[in-house]
């Protein structure tokens, strides 16, 4: 994976750089659209098909986009479809992501807990990890009942697991050795 990631980061780099003279928040949810449709098996079927024109697939993956296809957008598509590497769009928008939280000061915070949590909950546990993490967090929340209850937060590297799971095995360690 290392690879993609390093053909895909000038891509990222110069969309970034584009983005940032007028509104990031814009252009990362067209470049999230674009990964989903990227990611869709037949697209990129048709992409590889060596009797469908690069114009063709330009304009299908445009027409799929739901977007008003501004000039910038429509020559990184062309880019991309002229040297083969659509395919590397998810990569390309989860670079672009990590750009965009860098520049906020912010990261993604994937919160799993043992039970379904209100909005309230959730702004509540969030305004928390941002203390303890020093940083604006951008939270996706789900729920998983192996964890019997509490929560397990990663955050970048760092993870926090307070779950009654985690407190069982590490109490379970303790006891067997």
């Amino acid at each position: 994976m290392a690879e993609l990631a390093t053909i895909a980061r000038p891509y990222a780099e110069a969309l970034f750089r584009v983005a940032q003279n007028g509104n990031l928040a814009s252009w990362s949810e067209i470049l999230s659209a674009m990964s989903s449709i990227a990611a869709n098996p037949d697209i990129m079927d048709m992409a590889r098909n060596p009797k469908v024109s690069d114009e063709q697939v330009i304009s299908v993956f445009l027409s799929a986009v739901n977007s008003p296809a501004n000039a910038e957008l429509k020559n990184f598509v062309s880019m991309l479809v002229e040297n083969g590497r659509l395919s590397l769009l998810p990569e390309i928008a989860s670079q672009f992501h990590a750009l965009r939280n860098a520049q906020e000061g912010a990261a993604d915070a994937e919160i799993v807990s043992a039970f379904e949590m209100t909005p309230a909950q959730v702004v509540d546990l969030v305004a928390t990890l941002e203390k303890r993490f020093g940083r604006n967090l951008n939270p996706s929340v789900t729920v998983d009942n192996s964890l019997i209850g509490g929560v397990r937060v990663v955050v970048g590297d760092e993870v926090l697991d307070t779950s009654v799971r985690a407190k069982l095995q590490r109490m379970q360690t303790a006891l067997t050795t």
